[in-house]
Parts: C-alpha cells; sequence; structure tokens
C-alpha cells in the first residue's frame, strides 16, 4: 500500500497545485504564470521518478546480488565498513530515530528550501540551478533503472533496517513490500542533492554563515551508512553523476554561445528582407515590379511647378 500511496500522490501532486493557484490566477499575481510553471515542472520530476521502481519491480534477486557484488568491491578496496558504523550507532535508538527522521524528510526538505529561496531571492540563478537539478535527477533515474539493493535488505551480512525497526519508514513494511525507490539505490540521490544544495548556496550566497552548510552533505553521508540507506560506492557514484552533468550543462551552454556569436557574425545581404526591401521572392528595385514602376514615376514627373 506504501508503493501505491506514493504514486497516486505523487501522479496527483500537479493537479493539487493546479488547484490550488487557481485563487491566485483570480487574483492575478504577476509571479503565478512562473510559479505554476515551475511547480508543475517540479511535480512532473517527482512523478517521473516512481518510473525506475516501478520497472523493476519482481527484480529482487538480481538486485540483491549487485548489492553484494557492490558490498565485496569495498571490502577489496579496504573501504570502511557500513556494518561496523551502523553497529556503533544501534545502540543509541535516540541517534537512530534521528537518522532516520533525516533521511526521510531533508532530502525534498533542503532541496525545496533551495529553490524557493533562488526564485524569490535570485532569481538570476535560479533557472540554471533547476535545469541542472533536473538534469542530475533525469541521468541518475536512467541509471536506477538497473535495479540494485540497498544494504538494509542483506541482512545476512549483518545489516538492519533501521527505519523499518522503529516503524519510520518510507517504503512500508511487512512481507512483499519492496516498493518505489527500494531497488534503486545507485546512485544515491540523497547525496547528489546534498552536494548541489551546498555547492549552489556557497557560490550563490554572500554571508559568511553560507558555509555551514557543508554538514548537510556530510550528514548525508553518515545517515545513508547508518541507516544502512546506501554503500560508500552509492554516493561516489552520485559524485560522478553530477560533475557528468555539469560538464553536459557548460558544453550546451558553452556550444549555444559559440552559435550565437556566429549569427552575429553573419554578414546580412542588403537584398534581404532584413534590410526592409520587402519580399525576396518579388522583383527587385529597377525592375517593371509595380513598386519599382511607382517609384519611377515619382521620380520623373520632378518637382511640382510653383504656379
Amino acid at each position: 500500500m506504501g508503493g501505491a500511496s506514493a504514486w497516486l500522490l505523487s501522479a496527483g501532486l500537479p493537479l493539487i497545485l493546479l488547484a490550488l493557484s487557481l485563487p491566485v490566477w483570480h487574483w492575478r499575481w504577476p509571479r503565478a504564470p512562473v510559479l505554476l510553471r515551475e511547480a508543475a515542472l517540479v511535480s512532473t520530476v517527482f512523478l517521473v521518478w516512481q518510473i525506475p521502481a516501478r520497472m523493476s519491480a519482481g527484480n529482487l534477486e538480481p538486485a540483491l546480488d549487485r548489492a553484494r557484488w557492490i558490498y565485496r568491491w569495498e571490502q577489496r578496496l579496504r573501504l570502511p565498513d557500513e556494518v561496523d558504523w551502523q553497529q556503533a550507532v544501534l545502540p543509541h535508538p535516540w541517534l537512530v530515530q534521528a537518522a532516520n527522521f533525516y533521511y526521510a524528510v531533508m532530502h525534498f526538505g533542503a532541496m525545496a528550501a533551495l529553490l524557493v529561496w533562488l526564485f524569490w531571492r535570485h532569481r538570476d540563478s535560479y533557472g540554471r540551478v533547476r535545469t541542472y537539478v533536473v538534469l542530475v535527477t533525469v541521468v541518475s533515474l536512467l541509471i536506477q533503472l538497473v535495479a540494485v539493493a540497498p544494504p538494509r535488505l542483506l541482512t545476512r551480512l549483518g545489516f538492519a533496517d533501521t527505519a523499518e525497526r522503529y516503524g519510520q519508514s518510507v517504503y512500508g513494511s511487512g512481507p512483499g513490500s519492496v516498493v518505489a525507490d527500494e531497488l534503486s539505490a545507485v546512485p544515491s540521490v540523497h547525496v547528489a542533492w546534498a552536494v548541489l544544495v551546498a555547492a549552489v548556496v556557497i557560490r550563490v550566497g554572500h554571508r559568511r554563515w553560507r558555509w555551514l552548510v557543508v554538514a548537510h552533505p556530510l550528514l548525508t553521508v553518515a545517515v545513508i551508512v547508518v541507516t544502512a540507506n546506501h554503500f560508500w560506492l552509492d554516493a561516489a557514484a552520485a559524485v560522478a553523476v553530477l560533475a557528468v552533468c555539469a560538464l553536459l550543462q557548460w558544453s550546451a551552454r558553452a556550444c549555444a554561445h559559440r552559435v550565437a556569436r556566429a549569427v552575429r557574425r553573419t554578414p546580412v545581404s542588403a537584398d534581404s528582407p532584413a534590410c526592409g526591401n520587402g519580399d525576396p521572392s518579388g522583383p527587385p528595385e529597377g525592375s517593371d515590379g509595380s513598386r519599382s514602376t511607382e517609384g519611377g514615376n515619382r521620380g520623373s514627373r520632378g518637382p511640382h511647378p510653383r504656379g
């Protein structure tokens, strides 16, 4: 039921936002069209987010095999064991519940706060950041079409599902409850969004306290590990996606600038429509066309004699 509820909520979100915006349209608020467009775009991305998990439903065993493969590679690379990190936190219920809460709330909360802040205070940066967020999310979704299970489903390796233990799971519980996003562990969109939020705040903001936002991605990485929602390599994959998307966006902007400069430097012919000479398909000046004849008649008559 949890997966169905999430799907229905995300599918109905654009309609809910449209209904709530009707009074705003009635008041003719100048920013209403832009706000509605942006809300619809974000809602559409959230709706599309449900697709990878739906397509990977029923692929639990292959997803578990891929998760074990990631864990084995982490052991070969001598990365810190996530099981040890989780076992160090489990004796402290309040800390575990705080981590579960942070995982469930701050992911969307921080990104929503960033977009609202940019929309109201830094409109010149909003469009570029919003496009980058959409690009990162879409690329992540394409990768997540390959089902990969989170560590918390590998109970034989010593991992525990902390959210299910304290009734804080956003994925549902009980037998056969593998629902939306559960098999979409690579890359970690939590980490991707957290790093993006911190980078944008540091770059766009001007106050010294903006550097405190670095705590958000650091806490996010710690939280995804102690709650067994992601491996270290899931976070590394998220950073790689950020870098690739940044390169794609920079390349697209550079290409657009080059095309714009080339268009501006293109010489315009004197006979082109841009010079105000009318339809290029018609007769040229000085021919037997009607416009040229009229001009020639005016020239032949010369000035009127003074009577």
